[in-house]
């Protein structure tokens, strides 16, 4: 037996007991209801005002059913605080309510200034409730102004009206609630009939859950149907870029592309390629993802339609610039284009915008770099290009700005230091192994990737 109250017999708690019983299930019902949705919340990483206004809604709503029954009155002393709590928590739980309401546009917009006014006088008659205690006035305007405010949420409503489903759903779950709390309010009062809110209240989150759970079955297929979508788009852009370069007496060519998204902006190309010539073209689009992809796909025609500029790298730059410009929405392109040219072992080099191709020459590594104007960002620009002899066991190197910018943990770039001693130290290894190691020092040393990256190493073997 209770130590403060020791005339009451099992039977009385036990009849106390299951008359609270609806209202101790639907109390804790609505708070595992809250938690869910704030659980939601963190998983998603992301701040939902609907769902938290819901799970506040949901928690005090369920707080306050377990607050008003008969077996918590025989197992808290009474007192004070407890009367004042249970008075001062019946005008707080509109606040979320009408808040939620709001934010879902069951009231109207322009109700807004009306809307927080409102909730401004409820956290007053709670807040008020909570210091001095019950006030008859204060219950009564309280009363009036629910009465009040559900009446506008029915009005506007039925005069909304939607013909999306779910909003249909919402919408009748809303006026249940509303009804079945309208009558407690007037009727149930008056006559003492049973309280049937909470019930309505209960409806009201069926609701709801049922229109999340069709809202994130939806939102799953459409995610497969993008995922689908995005993988044959990455198949399309992998099959663009050349598999491989064919065996050639003077070059030994390796290139690996690995994309931070499934799809993305950086391209190479094998403009020509047979035993004495090579034509070797890298090139990044700004930005990532599907628009990079789509411009990167224009980059490939337009470099594929100037071949007959293979042999000068300027002209050819100058021919790719003219025809990217005002097709590219805005986003820019870098590029690099080296042609090599066996019987006279040299090299044309061309650059607009991008890092400078590293040559690896006796194990020491020199930086070309001839550099012009990006592409797609003004017409008519004049691209020079470089001339350099080329030596048998000369490896060259053009590469994407993700290698330079990757970041480790402590926020440090890659940087081109690095990226010339991890160059010095593959000159034993075959070119797909070089490519291989300096791609994966790279991955190795950022925290995440966060850029595309692109690697296209040739060795000239000339005389073989």
């Amino acid at each position: 037996m209770l130590a403060f109250d020791t005339q009451l017999t099992a039977s009385q708690v036990l009849r106390a007991f299951q008359n609270d019983q609806p209202r101790l299930i639907l109390g804790a019902s609505f708070a595992t209801v809250a938690l869910i949705s704030i659980g939601v919340c963190v998983i998603r990483r992301r701040f939902d005002p609907l769902l938290v206004w819901l799970a506040i809604f949901a928690l005090l709503y369920g707080a306050r059913l377990w607050l008003t029954s008969n077996i918590l009155s025989f197992a808290v002393p009474p007192g004070e605080f407890f009367s004042r709590l249970r008075a001062g928590i019946n005008p707080l739980i509109p606040v979320p309510g009408f808040i939620f309401f709001q934010l879902a546009g069951l009231l109207p917009r322009r109700g807004r200034i009306f809307t927080y006014s409102l909730v401004a006088v409820f956290l007053g008659i709670s807040f008020t409730t909570f210091a001095i205690g019950r006030v008859p006035f204060l219950h009564t305007l309280n009363n009036v102004l629910v009465i009040a405010a559900l009446i506008a949420v029915i009005i506007h409503s039925l005069r909304a009206g939607s013909s999306d489903r779910d909003m249909v759903v919402v919408r009748r779950a809303v006026l249940c609630f509303v009804g079945f709390s309208l009558w407690d309010n007037t009727a149930g009062n008056y006559f003492r009939f049973p309280e049937i809110e909470p019930y309505g209240f209960a409806i009201f989150l069926a609701c709801l859950g049922y229109v999340a759970a069709r809202r994130i079955m939806q939102r799953d297929r459409e995610y497969s149907e993008i995922q689908q979508e995005l993988d044959l788009a990455r198949r399309i852009q992998l099959s663009i870029l050349p598999a491989s370069f064919p065996a050639s007496r003077s070059f030994r060519v390796a290139a690996k592309y690995v994309p931070m998204t499934s799809v993305a902006g950086d391209l190479y190309d094998f403009l020509i390629a047979d035993d004495h010539h090579a034509g070797l073209l890298i090139a990044d689009v700004s930005g990532h993802g599907v628009p990079a992809a789509l411009i990167a796909s224009m980059v490939k025609m337009a470099a594929t339609s100037q071949r007959s500029l293979v042999a000068d790298p300027g002209s050819l730059l100058a021919a790719m610039n003219s025809a990217l410009c005002g097709n590219t929405q805005g986003q820019y392109v870098t590029a690099a284009y080296a042609y090599l040219d066996a019987d006279a072992s040299r090299l044309l080099y061309s650059a607009a915008g991008h890092p400078a191709m590293l040559l690896l020459r006796n194990g020491s590594v020199t930086e070309i770099a001839e550099n012009g104007m990006l592409l797609a960002a003004v017409d008519g620009v004049h691209y020079d290009s470089k001339i350099l002899p080329l030596e048998s066991g000369d490896r060259l190197l053009l590469y994407t700005d993700g290698l330079l910018e990757a970041r480790n943990a402590e926020g440090q770039l890659f940087g081109e230091s690095s990226l010339n001693a991890e160059l010095r130290r593959t000159a034993h290894l075959a070119p797909a192994e070089a490519v291989d190691r300096l791609i994966g020092t790279v991955r190795q040393w950022a925290r995440s990737q966060d850029d595309d990256l692109t690697v296209l190493l040739c060795d000239f073997v000339a005389g073989t």
